[in-house]
């Protein structure tokens, strides 16, 4: 009997690291993803910001050797594959340049599929719909031209597969009018152009835990999506007034490694090594305590482990957020601070040796008593000073 497939780690992807008119239009000429990254500031003592890049640089991904070099650093530890986030607004495809270029590109040698982020692109960057830059638009006509777009990707022989069929993922399932008819549509048009079967999975977002009710084959873990944490931000020392939200990772791991998953329900476990969308959110962002490389490497492998349990002598995948979401904290590529720790570990949790316990837990310490004393006799002086020039400016009136 042959020993069962091995897990195999597949690393959300992001694509917005190259210059397009769109973003020129709507952010100012040049923007990038980094643009946002390296404007962002510590909010409380100790908060590691701004997350910036070493050996992979601020790069270009129109860049081809830039692409290449991640493919590399990426299989060196250990992931099996990207899921680039793919930008499809009812026929107008935008950040499509790397995923083109890889698909043209025979040196990419890395396996790879396709998440459709179907939501609005909005001035607010979490699809809310406040300020709507460009809309999702939805029908039959543009079911069929969105899948007839993808034909091209789901017959490359890189592309991943799932249970005999390509693997498509679609980020919201929630915004689609009618999942059930647009997932059959998809299918028949497939059939059609000689793919005999595909195979859809729903990411596990806005506080949706069940893909069955959409009709899809089976679901994603969205870390952090569905969080369910203590808001920590109350026991913190901010450097000014603060409107976001702070858990701890360690919770908030746990609340995902509880989920049962099995071959029937077809759940696939998500991790993320870190999360931090300060450089988005300022003082209203969502700040994931204790993302460590050392907890990261907990969660992943237990991960590992549930999912080997869970798919007895089937494929196995489990979804690491993300390879380079710099703006939000959530990436896996080298950083300043920990250099390729997370990679590190992402290996060794692979390779089932890893640690055993969590490392860091709770908010960080406030700050000693001197560093909150120090602020009132800068402001006592100040005060005194004011009065002495009010003095000189005004003198007291005498009777």
């Amino acid at each position: 009997m042959s020993p069962p497939p091995a897990v195999k780690l597949i690393a959300f992807y992001l694509p917005q690291f190259h210059p397009i008119p769109e973003n020129d239009l709507w952010w100012g000429k040049g923007f990038t993803e980094w643009t946002n990254v390296t404007k962002a500031s510590p909010l409380f003592p100790g908060h590691y910001q701004p997350h910036l890049p070493t050996e992979l640089g601020f790069y270009d991904l129109r860049v081809r050797e830039s692409r290449r070099d991640q493919i590399r650093l990426a299989k060196e530890y250990g992931i099996d594959g990207f899921c680039y986030h793919y930008y499809w607004f009812g026929g107008k495809r935008l950040l499509e340049k790397p995923l083109d270029d890889m698909l043209a590109d025979p040196e990419s040698d890395m396996p790879f599929c396709l998440c459709w982020a179907n939501e609005n692109w909005t001035r607010r960057w979490d699809g809310a719909e406040q300020e709507i830059l460009i809309k999702q638009t939805y029908g039959p006509d543009m079911d069929r031209d969105f899948i007839a777009d993808l034909i091209k990707y789901l017959k490359d022989p890189r592309y991943i597969h799932f249970d005999g069929g390509p693997l498509i993922i679609v980020y919201a399932p929630q915004h689609l009018p009618d999942c059930r008819e647009t997932l059959n549509r998809w299918r028949q048009y497939c059939a059609d152009n000689g793919i005999p079967k595909i195979h859809v999975a729903c990411a596990l977002t806005h506080r949706n835990w069940d893909h069955e009710q959409f009709g899809f084959d089976s679901a994603v873990e969205f870390p952090p999506h569905n969080m369910r944490c203590h808001n920590l931000a109350h026991e913190m020392f901010f450097f000014e007034p603060f409107s976001g939200y702070c858990p701890d990772y360690t919770e908030l791991a746990e609340m995902y490694l509880a989920r049962s998953y099995g071959a029937a329900s077809s759940g696939f476990r998500g991790v993320l090594p870190s999360w931090d969308n300060t450089a988005r959110r300022n003082s209203a962002a969502t700040v994931i305590l204790n993302g460590t490389p050392e907890n990261y490497e907990y969660w992943l492998s237990r991960a590992v482990r549930k999912t080997v349990e869970e798919f007895p002598g089937q494929e196995r995948f489990v979804f690491i957020n993300a390879w380079n979401e710099w703006a939000e904290g959530c990436h896996l590529e080298p950083d300043r601070k920990y250099g390729r720790r997370f990679l590190e570990a992402t290996l060794r949790a692979k390779e089932g040796s890893a640690l055993r316990s969590w490392t860091h837990r709770g908010p960080p310490s406030r700050p000693a008593p001197q560093m909150e004393m120090c602020a009132k006799p800068q402001k006592s002086w100040l005060r005194r000073t004011w009065r002495k020039v009010k003095r000189t400016i005004r003198p007291k009136r005498h009777a």
